[in-house]
C-alpha cells in the first residue's frame, strides 16, 4: 500500500500523491451522489474517507485524519438515516428541508465549542497537529457538515463551504496540492447542490403550508 502514499505527477510546479488523488475523485462521485440525494453517496464517502485518512496520517495532520474517521463513521449513520427516511421524500429519495432555528443555534454552538476543544488538546499535545487551529476547525466542521447531510438539512451546504475556506490554504500548505485543486470543483458542486437542495425544500415545504391554511 506504500504506493498510496508516493507521488504520481506533479501539477503546476506541485506535486500529487496518489492517495490524496484518489481519495478526492472518489469524494467528488460522493458528493455528486449527495446531490442526488441518492443513498450511495454514503459508502462512497466512506471509501474517500479511507484512503485519505492514511495520506493525511503521515503527514502528522491528526485534525484531518481524524476528519476522515468522522467521516467514516457518520457514513454509517447517514446511511441509516437516509434509509429510513427515503420515504418521506417526493420521489423516493431523502426528504430534504431547512434547520429550524433552535437546530441551527445548536450547530453553531456545537461548531464553536467543539473547535475551541480540539485545538485546545492540540495545542497541549503539539505531536497531535502541526496546524492545531484550522486542522481542529476542519474536524469539527466536517463533524457538522456531515452530521446535517444526514438530517437533510439544506445547511450542509453552507457548513461544507466554511470547512473548505479553510481546508484548500491548509492542503497546499502541506503539501497536498490535488485537495486543493479538486475543491475548487467542490465549490462549484457545493454551490450547485445547495440551489438544488434549497428549491427542493421549498417544493416539500409548500404541501404543509398549504394544508396548514386549508
Amino acid at each position: 500500500m506504500n504506493w498510496l502514499n508516493a507521488q504520481a505527477f506533479t501539477l503546476l510546479g506541485q506535486h500529487i500523491k496518489w492517495s490524496d488523488m484518489i481519495g478526492n475523485v472518489i469524494g467528488l462521485v460522493g458528493l455528486v451522489f449527495g446531490w442526488r440525494r441518492s443513498l450511495w453517496s454514503w459508502p462512497t464517502q466512506f471509501l474517500s474517507g479511507l484512503i485519505l485518512f492514511a495520506a493525511f496520517a503521515t503527514a502528522h495532520l491528526s485534525g484531518s485524519a481524524g476528519k476522515q474517521i468522522v467521516v467514516m463513521v457518520v457514513a454509517g449513520y447517514g446511511w441509516w438515516q437516509w434509509n429510513r427516511g427515503r420515504a418521506q421524500g417526493e420521489d423516493g429519495h431523502i426528504a430534504v428541508r431547512f434547520a429550524t432555528p433552535r437546530e441551527r443555534a445548536a450547530l453553531l454552538a456545537a461548531a464553536g465549542v467543539g473547535t475551541v476543544a480540539v485545538a485546545g488538546l492540540f495545542h497541549a499535545y503539539p505531536s497531535l497537529s502541526w496546524d492545531p487551529w484550522p486542522d481542529a476547525y476542519i474536524f469539527i466542521g466536517t463533524i457538522v457538515a456531515m452530521y446535517a447531510q444526514a438530517r437533510g438539512m439544506v445547511e450542509f451546504w453552507l457548513a461544507w463551504l466554511l470547512v473548505d475556506a479553510v481546508g484548500v490554504p491548509l492542503n497546499f500548505a502541506n503539501g497536498f496540492a490535488f485537495s486543493g485543486f479538486v475543491y475548487v470543483i467542490y465549490g462549484a458542486l457545493v454551490l450547485w447542490g445547495l440551489r438544488d437542495w434549497w428549491l427542493r425544500s421549498r417544493r416539500t415545504a409548500r404541501p404543509v403550508l398549504e394544508g396548514a391554511t386549508a
